[in-house]
């Protein structure tokens, strides 16, 4: 993941006018597969995950270090090439748990210590990367003092796990800049639900670009990466394939920090430089019912309908803007329904519906209903939800895909098939391409909910 080529904006006249070119490349291609240079369960998982496979069942735990678990021998003995290494400082630290960054940096330590600076991630037949390749940005890092200081803490976990082997252990600098290899290439791979489950350095993929307008996304079976082409593409050109690394449900600002604290660089997409944008992502609703756009409340009229905006409303929309604010904050790891309520019934009336807090609180209250078994609630918020998702994350997104396979597995719990099939035949509209037909989320999944919506919506 370098920086950074930003998309240019493409002339709509020429000189001379070029004859259409058939895509190479089409929508839902799988442009690159690979697995990983190195990567790391996240522990909290640790106990329900293989360590190996990463996939969620009963496990037992590695009879040496105690530390990491598989699912079956064939898993341990595939592993263990990486985890003989890691083993022996793993068993020293138990019953301690080692934090996933140090974790991580152990293995890339190890893996480069056994040969891995020769290993080539392949993006092309011809175009490959090594480790030492991927951008560092060690000068940055040196001037951070927040990640000098977590990178001071992840150094005492090392020398404390490798103390009978001090010679594995880099010296700072060296340390440094695999440290800076690690946090601006690392990738969270994600299960079938989108959660984040580990960490993952991949070479070959290193070589794309970021862009809040993706044209591409990456997509995971277990640690092994896929990149599915989301637009067509006039040929395999890497310097042209864009993925986003962070969270597009945020505003513009919001977004140019992330990139800005994670990877060093500021986004200059017309998404993040389009002041509109910014506008229509943090906007209240127009105090005329018959009009429905979203307004600045700074202003004294609207500007579609020119109706007044009242000193009231300004200050109804500055209460429900920091009431959300700092729940959805507390409300980071785990969402609570009555909370979102609370939430929800203050943005009534004042926050647009496409207002990106409203939208993230829909986000969390439909999975807080989800999880208390809400199903009523559940449909209502996952339906307005719908329209967010589809504006700020795209309309090939996994996320999209995601939100109409659960809405349709509640209405086939809700008997209401018809609805049901509408929303899995959507999924599969967008999984396909996101995923491919052969995903397992697909095929375990998807294709099951699908043909009982269909059995039962003819019935």
């Amino acid at each position: 993941m370098e920086k950074r080529r930003i998309p240019m904006a493409t002339s709509s006249s020429s000189k001379a006018a070029k004859s259409p070119v058939a895509p190479q490349i089409k929508r839902g291609q799988r442009i690159l597969t690979e697995k990983p240079f190195a990567f790391v369960l996240k522990s909290k998982y640790r106990l329900e995950r293989c360590d190996n496979c990463l996939e969620a069942t009963k496990v037992l735990k590695c009879s040496n270090c105690r530390y990491v678990s598989y699912c079956n021998r064939a898993c341990q003995s595939q592993a263990w090439g990486q985890h003989k290494h890691e083993c022996p400082f793993l068993k020293k630290v138990h019953p301690r748990i080692v934090p996933d960054a140090a974790r991580m940096l152990c293995r890339l330590i190890l893996r480069l210590e056994h040969g891995g600076d020769l290993i080539r991630g392949y993006y092309t037949e011809h175009g490959s990367r090594k480790f030492r390749d991927l951008m560092s940005h060690y000068a940055e890092i040196k001037n951070d003092p927040m990640r000098l200081e977590h990178l001071d803490s992840l150094h005492a976990v090392l020398e404390d796990m490798m103390a009978e082997s001090p010679s594995t252990v880099p010296n700072k600098t060296e340390l440094m800049s695999i440290y800076g290899r690690l946090i601006t290439n690392g990738f969270n791979v994600l299960d079938a639900e989108m959660n984040s489950i580990a960490t993952a350095i991949y070479l070959g993929v290193s070589i794309t670009d970021h862009s809040c307008q993706p044209n591409a996304v990456a997509t995971f079976e277990g640690s092994e990466l896929h990149v599915h082409a989301i637009e067509d593409m006039e040929c395999l050109d890497w310097s042209k394939i864009f993925i986003s690394y962070i969270d597009l449900l945020n505003t513009p600002e919001q977004r140019r920090q992330d990139l800005k604290d994670h990877y060093y660089f500021l986004c200059v997409c017309t998404k993040c430089t389009d002041a509109q944008e910014s506008r229509e992502m943090t906007a209240a609703l127009c105090p005329n019912r018959n009009c429905g756009v979203g307004i600045n409340v700074e202003r004294t009229n609207c500007p579609r309908c020119d109706a007044g905006i009242s000193p009231k409303l300004r200050n109804a929309y500055k209460e429900a803007m920091a009431l959300t604010r700092h729940n959805l904050e507390s409300m980071k790891d785990v969402a609570y329904f009555d909370v979102c309520k609370v939430c929800l019934n203050k943005q009534t009336g004042v926050l647009h519906p496409l207002n990106v807090w409203h939208v993230k609180t829909l986000d969390a209250a439909f999975e807080a209903a989800i999880d208390v078994g809400k199903w009523t609630d559940a449909l209502d918020y996952g339906q307005r939800l719908l329209p967010g998702f589809r504006k700020y994350h795209g309309a090939w997104n996994p996320l999209l895909g995601l939100l109409h396979m659960k809405l349709g597995k509640i209405q086939l719990f809700e008997q209401h098939a018809k609805e049901a099939r509408h929303h899995l035949e959507e999924a599969q509209r967008i999984l396909t391409v996101t995923h491919g037909r052969d995903h397992r989320l697909l095929s375990e999944q998807l294709y099951p909910l699908l043909l009982q919506a269909r059995h039962e919506a003819n019935n």
